[in-house]
């Protein structure tokens, strides 16, 4: 069992080397095309690893399947493992979704320039596999032990399902975050982007000079001020840490959410990982159309829901929709997720221009 988990995270990591250090060596703007593009590469990706699922879980491929699911008591072959990976890689990918409201007023706030965005997601993704991949053995290790706290994780889904409905979006101010707060405190920030660079040494070459897109070079005072080799953090750094900490943010909510689907380790780490690694594209692809689709929300928070009264009540499930419950489940996700996309798309929002004046 070892030997697949070396050779897939040996398999991200490589994909992870090609997609920076090949195909986006380079800052740039990143088009709706090319981000769809890469879009649909993503997902093709996590799709087409469902066929790996089946076959290695099947044929018990270095172990997989020879252990019992801690969710539902069952030995996954071919066809259970599959339902399972495809389920949590559709409910992770959907919840990832609502991640990209956050990034795009993230990168509004600390006014991150367009051809610095990819990097800033690059590495922000990069950590948030490894975060998750701990919290995803630490969630293992408690079912295993606290069978219990399966109902602790579905009441959490509950109670961010109801959150999701009822919190107004746009009152949070990422400058009085707690995690800036504390950064300022212990960093010195320049005052300017330096290109892509996250961090600068005062009083090294070219360090009291801002790059900006553009070619152009403008001094940057907090740099000037600085003593002589006092590393500063740049604005891009701060934009960098606060996609890590939304991110764990967001994992507290989707990592009990794969729990409720299944408990091998191995899928809930392959469909957030999937998930999590076209979330760059998706967001240069989706940020500007994000806010059509009013009922997004709505369809995420009846996702969890979903998951939520499914992990509280696991026996009522499987006695109700039989054997096939896990397929009924994945069919459930995604009515919502089109029900959700189609009434946007029905019942556009109001242009702000018709509002009244205050």
């Amino acid at each position: 069992m070892l030997w697949i988990w070396a050779g897939f995270i040996l398999f991200v990591l490589f994909v992870l080397a090609l997609d920076l250090g090949v195909f986006n060596r380079k800052a740039h703007v990143v088009s709706v095309k090319e981000a769809l593009g890469w879009s649909a590469v993503w997902i093709a990706l996590g799709l087409s690893f469902t066929a790996f699922i089946y076959f290695g879980y099947e044929h018990h491929l270095l172990g997989l399947g020879d252990a019992v699911d801690l969710v539902d008591g069952q030995v996954n072959n071919g066809k259970t493992a599959a339902v399972k990976y495809l389920t949590g890689y559709v409910v992770e990918k959907s919840l990832s979704v609502d991640n990209i409201f956050v990034i795009a007023m993230l990168f509004a706030f600390f006014a991150v320039p367009a051809m610095y965005q990819h990097r800033v997601l690059f590495w922000g993704i990069l950590g948030a596999l490894a975060m998750r991949g701990g919290m995803i053995f630490l969630g293992a290790q408690l079912i295993a032990r606290y069978h219990w706290i399966l109902l602790v994780f579905g009441i959490l889904l509950i109670i961010t399902a109801v959150k999701m409905l009822v919190m107004k979006e746009g009152d949070s101010d990422p400058g009085k975050n707690v995690v800036v707060r504390i950064t300022r405190k212990f960093f010195p920030i320049t005052t300017r982007f330096h290109g892509e660079h996250f961090f600068v040494r005062a009083g090294s070459t070219g360090s009291h000079e801002a790059e900006v897109p553009g070619g152009q070079a403008l001094p940057d005072p907090a740099v000037d001020a600085a003593k002589p080799g006092t590393i500063m953090l740049t604005p891009l750094a701060l934009a960098l840490i606060m996609v890590e900490t939304t991110d764990l943010i967001f994992a507290v909510d989707s990592i009990p959410a794969i729990f409720a689907i299944t408990g091998d380790p191995f899928l809930v780490f392959t469909s957030n990982v999937f998930a999590i690694l076209g979330l760059r594209s998706l967001y240069f692809a989706l940020a500007g159309l994000i806010a059509k689709f009013r009922f997004l929300k709505v369809s995420l928070a009846a996702v969890l829901g979903l998951v939520g009264t499914k992990m509280i009540f696991p026996e009522t499930f499987q006695e109700t929709l039989g054997p096939n419950f896990n397929l009924y489940l994945l069919l459930g996700v995604l009515m919502i997720l089109v029900l959700g996309v189609v009434a946007s798309l029905a019942l556009p929002a109001k242009e702000k221009a018709h509002a009244k004046p205050t």
